[in-house]
């Protein structure tokens, strides 16, 4: 599968930017700069979330959306012997820790630092191994003394994020972490791209949003949906390959990465929306899967859907192998159709189209 490559440039240098929930405006920027020439507006809100507006007049708004923001740590605590304890920002997990390496983003830059653990023989082989928690993990910087890595512009509630890079594999997937969601703050900018180069003109407004803190609670989303007051909302974020080791199908369902766009069914994603969706998947020959939620989607779909009196969302999920490391994995594949079925659906969309189930 191939991409252009300023397309692979763009999305090569956002996702190696750090994004940590509620500091999101480095990869804002970023995100930004790539979609400006494919849209008549841009618009920045209190909290940071970022929107591209093309028809700005246009009073119908469609919106297409995904989040920026990638999990992390705080600084909580610093011992008398200049090392730190950790505590989440978002759904960091903690078992991966050991033995990687961070960047703490002190108040004079970027500092390394590493997550140590005990070495295998001084663990004992006769009792129950130690397993990595929230209480016993922590970060060695190089200090010794609490002052020392003060002196290195250390603090409570410094950021820490990882800082592995972008990478693809076999030709056939992209890995880097903060796949989980850059990549579909991607794969919306890739849709404005779309419009903007193949010249088509929408009979709407539409809104192509990045939303800052969905890790900790769908935050960006719920503000920026009472701001924008769209009439439809698509959203896109990623979902997970069941088909790798120590996952139960019979409770996270079937999806596998290769297999295409994943179509959400749950309670908060629109009838009208999703069937178009679907619809449009079929006539473009678009692969697709299908999932369901019993009571949330947990994405940003839930705060545009119960936004505004309820405005029709939909959620087209991309599969994503090893959720919440370091190593996330996307297919290519997928990666293009999800591209190709959002910029597809949105030509299908007509302003006067019944959306009302009765």
């Amino acid at each position: 599968m191939k991409f252009e490559k300023k397309s692979l440039k763009f999305l090569e240098k956002y996702l190696n930017t750090s994004s940590p929930t509620g500091y999101e405006h480095r990869g804002q920027e970023v995100w930004m700069n790539y979609i400006t020439p494919y849209v008549d507006k841009i618009e920045v809100d209190h909290y940071g979330t970022c929107y591209g507006i093309i028809n700005p007049e246009a009073e119908f708004k469609v919106v297409i959306e995904a989040h920026a923001d990638e999990i992390s740590w705080y600084v909580n605590y610093i011992t008398d012997d200049g090392l730190i304890y950790v505590i989440r920002n978002g759904g960091s997990d903690q078992t991966i820790a050991p033995s990687k390496v961070v960047s703490i983003h002190g108040e004079k830059g970027i500092v390394k630092g590493v997550f140590g653990w005990p070495a295998i023989h001084t663990r004992g082989a006769n009792q129950d191994e130690p397993t990595p928690k929230i209480e016993n993990i922590f970060i060695d910087c190089g200090a010794t003394t609490k002052q020392e890595v003060e002196d290195l512009g250390i603090f409570v509630g410094c950021m820490i994020t990882y800082p592995d890079e972008f990478f693809e594999m076999n030709n056939r997937y992209f890995v880097c972490r903060a796949l989980d969601n850059r990549i579909g703050g991607f794969m919306i900018a890739e849709v404005a791209r779309l419009l903007k180069e193949n010249k088509k003109e929408l009979p709407f407004g539409l809104y192509i949003t990045n939303s800052v803190q969905e890790e900790v609670g769908l935050y960006g989303a719920d503000m920026i949906a009472d701001t924008i007051k769209p009439n439809i909302a698509i959203v896109t974020d990623v979902t997970h390959d069941t088909t790798t080791p120590m996952i139960e199908k019979k409770k996270e369902g079937d999806q596998k990465c290769g297999n295409g766009p994943v179509v959400f069914f749950a309670p908060s994603v629109h009838h009208v929306i999703r069937e178009l969706i679907i619809d449009t998947a079929k006539k473009k020959k678009i692969p697709f899967q299908r999932a369901a939620a019993s009571r949330a989607t947990g994405t940003d779909t839930d705060a545009f859907a119960h936004s505004n009196g309820g405005v029709p969302s939909a959620l087209i999920s991309l599969p994503l192998r090893y959720m919440h490391t370091t190593v996330e994995m996307v297919s290519k594949e997928d990666v293009a159709n999800v591209i190709q079925l959002i910029y597809e659906t949105l030509l299908e969309i007509k302003p006067e189209m019944k959306l009302k189930y009765h």
